[in-house]
């Protein structure tokens, strides 16, 4: 009887989640096409607030159904109120397809629209690549030190593109969500890297420093959250079935000052400080897991939520 509950409860969210898709779909690709036509143009900047405004209408119609359908409950902890006039970079750790459902689920609407980095290659799949690029996400080449070595003209050009690709953030808050492990948890590619972290990949600090220095000083907070599944990590169609049934999850603001800006490239010192300063977050992140996987319930002294 429960996988038969959880069964039509999956098909029921999966039938969901298209038909909100479809419906958000119509608005959202008219203003990706309008704003590939004035791409100059002065009504350009409008154009983006609509795009954003209805992808985040998409975020909150998912979230409906998911508040309806789903048992899961998020256990959190951190501030409660956000200003929705300030840049905010977000790191997290990864570890399901799950974490970024947990994440619109929490913050929509509370800090100033998503915007995530993507591999340059996604900007040529047919309507989400228009999308994407219509809601200005981040396309991004990285170029690694062999292929510098060869061709030494590529030296600078991901922090230019970086500047790049910020440019557009400069009169508009934004929070950009950065997912320093580059990939999610399993531990195959822990036991690979050999990483120090119990519960962590190494983080790669390269990219969000390019990030921080292109955006001059705009911003100034760093959004450190955590994501703990006490029943284990979970895939999408276990989550959507509801077989997830608590999620922790903890949040902390840490501030981004003028050290933390600089050329990670080429400049040693910068760069080592910059890694001890991410290291730092990564240890304290794998110290609160730990902690959370030996109580393995609700992290005390928080409020329970039901998003």
């Amino acid at each position: 009887m429960t996988s038969l509950i959880s069964l039509v409860r999956g098909a029921l969210s999966l039938l969901l989640f298209v038909a909100v898709t479809l419906l958000i779909s119509v608005p959202l690709i008219s203003l990706s096409l309008l704003k590939l036509v004035a791409y100059r143009s002065t009504y350009r900047p409008a154009l983006t607030r609509w795009t954003d405004k209805v992808a985040s209408a998409w975020i909150s119609g998912n979230n409906v159904h998911q508040r309806w359908l789903l048992p899961t409950r998020i256990a959190y902890e951190g501030p409660e109120h956000f200003s929705r006039r300030q840049w905010f970079m977000l790191v997290v750790n990864h570890q399901s397809w799950v974490d970024i459902l947990v994440l619109l689920r929490l913050f929509n609407r509370e800090v100033p629209y998503f915007k995530f980095f993507l591999k340059a290659s996604l900007i040529w799949i047919p309507v989400l690549g228009l999308a994407f690029w219509a809601l200005d996400f981040p396309f991004m080449r990285r170029h690694t030190k062999a292929q510098i070595a060869r061709d030494p003209s590529l030296a600078g050009k991901d922090l230019a593109t970086t500047q790049k690709q910020c440019e557009r953030y400069s009169n508009k808050p934004v929070t950009i969500i950065s997912y320093l492990e580059g990939t999610r948890f399993t531990p195959a590619k822990h036991r690979a890297q050999s990483s120090p972290y119990r519960h962590l990949l190494l983080p790669k600090a390269g990219g969000l420093a390019f990030t921080l220095t292109a955006m001059n000083g705009r911003i100034k907070t760093l959004l450190d959250v955590t994501i703990h599944y006490p029943e284990g990590r979970p895939s999408f169609m276990q989550y959507i079935g509801g077989k997830v049934g608590l999620i922790n999850v903890h949040a902390r603001e840490l501030a981004v000052g003028e050290d933390l800006l600089g050329n990670y490239s080429e400049d040693a010192a910068f760069r080592a400080h910059f890694q001890g300063w991410i290291n730092r977050i990564w240890q304290e992140k794998d110290e609160r897991l730990e902690s959370l996987s030996h109580s393995g319930q609700v992290m005390p002294h928080k409020k329970s939520i039901h998003l």
